[in-house]
């Protein structure tokens, strides 16, 4: 597969030209990357308006992924964000006012376009569920939640979550189908999922739009990331795609990430299921190895490790700590879980390096705490009046009965404990101090 955008900035490199243009470096090297560097010169093409070697390269990725594929140098976010506009867009063209129906584990990037695209949202909570990164929904709950009350524009789910889990994107698109509904999906840790075979991917399974973060389980640098919209969606998601990234997007987007994401294609189409299927199958080994050895695993995403650590008498906090000893860098932990994430590039010997660490341990004594419950707290006041409204910052200690103005979160993972213009309660308040998060933002009333 041809590589337009890496072949361009090459060729640019190699005629030693003056450069009277952006960036300031003038391709001299502090880093080593510089000379690599460019701007949307002469032949560069345009990412917003692109009819060159970006759109060629679009069309490649697009070919890989059987969508309609849009390159985001700003990670998820920026997809998410554009993702949501066209939601907001389609309702608009049906003379609807735009109303989602979303998974409560949302990132918070979900919560700042809600507050600045003024859509109303309604909450899909998780049933008997204590992680806030966690919220599965099976085809009946999506069913009785879309048969009552207003009809949604679409539904927003996020698989796989920051745990590894998964839901059932394939009946779930269908129930939103039944119903007229859009079902979009935060993939940003899935792209991968396409080239399984067969696939699992979210555009193969019935889903009209979907972002996935190239840089969390592909070889691109970080900030890679895509817009699929499904070529059975609406025209209208498609048609303004481009627009609806413009307008959240930088007007200078890095030529280093297009370049990552362009040389990811001929990564992608030189074998790469081949690679992957043979990593995974050492990775259930391995899997399998930490079972027998008294380790509880969860979740089913195949390239996550997720520990649920304190079945070993560990915190995720302090086997993290531990690994770190050794060398071993987690992707996430907290009080219950630490979250590995592999890909072929860990390779055999870094999986060998991993299980080699984790067995050394002993497993201790369980400890049978518990996480608090999961706070459902009352919505006083829309996203975007808690966002925009005057605010402070308190101890949390100080905040049961105040209404929180902006997210207070890590990340990773970034999905809010308290959701802005919801009334901080007791229970809300215990859940920030058993996460570690000691002061949060409230709106001045």
């Amino acid at each position: 597969m041809k590589t337009p955008i890496c072949d361009f900035c090459r060729q640019y490199v190699e005629s030693s030209p003056l450069r009277l243009h952006m960036p300031g470096h003038k391709g001299v090297s502090l880093l080593g990357i510089e000379p690599l560097d460019l701007t949307e010169i002469d032949g560069a093409d345009s990412l917003y308006e692109a009819e060159g070697i970006i759109r060629e390269s679009e069309q490649n990725a697009g070919q890989l992924f059987g969508a309609q594929t849009f390159y985001s140098t700003e990670g998820s976010s920026l997809s998410i964000r554009a993702m949501l506009h066209l939601v907001c867009l389609y309702a608009r063209q049906q003379g609807k006012k735009p109303l989602v129906l979303a998974g409560r584990n949302a990132h918070k990037t979900f919560i700042s376009a809600a507050a600045l695209l003024d859509f109303s949202v309604r909450w899909l909570y998780p049933r008997g569920e204590t992680s806030y990164l966690s919220c599965p929904v099976t085809p009946e709950d999506l069913e009785a939640q879309l048969s009552q009350g207003d009809k949604p524009t679409a539904v927003y789910l996020t698989t796989p979550d920051y745990l590894g889990n998964m839901v059932d994107v394939a009946s779930l698109a269908r129930v939103c189908h039944r119903h007229g509904v859009l079902l979009a999906v935060d993939n940003a840790h899935g792209a991968y999922l396409k080239f399984l075979r067969p696939s699992r991917h979210p555009m193969d399974l019935g889903a009209d739009l979907c972002c996935d973060s190239a840089h969390k389980t592909l070889p691109a640098v970080t900030g890679s990331a895509y817009l699929h919209i499904s070529k059975n969606a609406p025209a209208l998601l498609g048609q303004q795609a481009k627009n609806a990234l413009a307008l959240f997007g930088s007007t200078s987007p890095s030529y280093l990430i297009l370049q990552s994401l362009d040389a990811v294609n001929g990564y992608l189409a030189d074998h790469y299921d081949q690679k992957l299927a043979d990593f995974i199958g050492q990775v259930e080994a391995l899997k399998r190895k930490l079972t027998r050895a008294g380790f509880c695993l969860c979740g089913q995403e195949p390239l996550k490790l997720t520990l649920q650590t304190k079945a070993s008498g560990y915190t995720g906090d302090q086997l993290a700590r531990l690994l770190e000893r050794k060398g071993l860098v987690c992707e996430f932990c907290d009080q219950d879980f630490l979250v590995l994430m592999v890909t072929p590039e860990t390779g055999t010997a870094g999986l060998a390096r991993l299980e080699a660490a984790l067995l050394a341990l002993p497993q201790e004594v369980p400890i049978q705490t518990t996480a608090p419950v999961f706070a459902q707290c009352r919505q006083v006041l829309t996203p975007r009046q808690a966002v925009f409204s005057p605010c402070e910052e308190v101890p949390v200690a100080q905040s049961v009965g105040r209404i929180l103005a902006s997210p207070s979160v890590g990340c990773p993972p970034a999905v809010p404990i308290v959701l802005c213009g919801e009334r901080i309660d007791a229970v809300a308040a215990e859940a920030f101090a058993y996460y570690g998060i000691d002061r949060c933002t409230v709106v001045v009333e």
